[in-house]
């Protein structure tokens, strides 16, 4: 009985207890970082949810939608290259990581640097549909990929 306790309370851990709903500040829920230029840009974006945890800068992950185009983003915002997006817990299911990744594989999807170094090592990433549902996570960049 004690194992079984101990399973659970394993699982709850990893699966729930170091994760927390992300407060986005109206007007500058989402960031993109511009061709021109260094300091990241809020852009339109509607219905954002997201979660994060102390535990890790990696754990972050975000959903939204905006109105903004692909073509229009991609003239202005820098595209991220190489982007990898990673695995949410599945309850939070707006985000599917393999949907993303084939998604972006395919050219379907566009990714775009959001933030650079948001942690040490760690870049915001930011993956637009043409139908204007997006989402967000964190990468390890290239400073920390040896």
């Amino acid at each position: 009985m004690g194992a079984v306790l101990a399973g659970v309370a394993i699982w709850y851990l990893q699966v729930y207890a170091f994760y927390s709903p992300v407060a986005f500040t109206p007007g500058a829920e989402i960031l993109l970082t511009p061709v021109a230029g260094d300091a990241p840009e809020a852009i339109l974006a509607d219905n954002v949810t997201g979660i994060d945890g102390q535990s890790s800068p990696l754990k972050f992950r975000a959903c939204f939608t905006t109105p903004l185009s692909q073509a229009m983003l991609s003239e202005t915002y820098r595209l991220y290259d190489k982007p990898t997006p990673t695995v949410a817990p599945g309850w939070f299911d707006c985000f599917d990581a393999a949907a993303i990744g084939a998604a972006l594989e395919r050219g379907e999807a566009l990714a775009f640097l959001s933030q650079p170094d948001i942690h040490p090592g760690i870049d915001r990433v930011v993956a637009v549909f043409p139908d204007g549902h997006a989402y967000a996570w964190h990468q390890l960049n290239d400073s920390l990929k040896d």
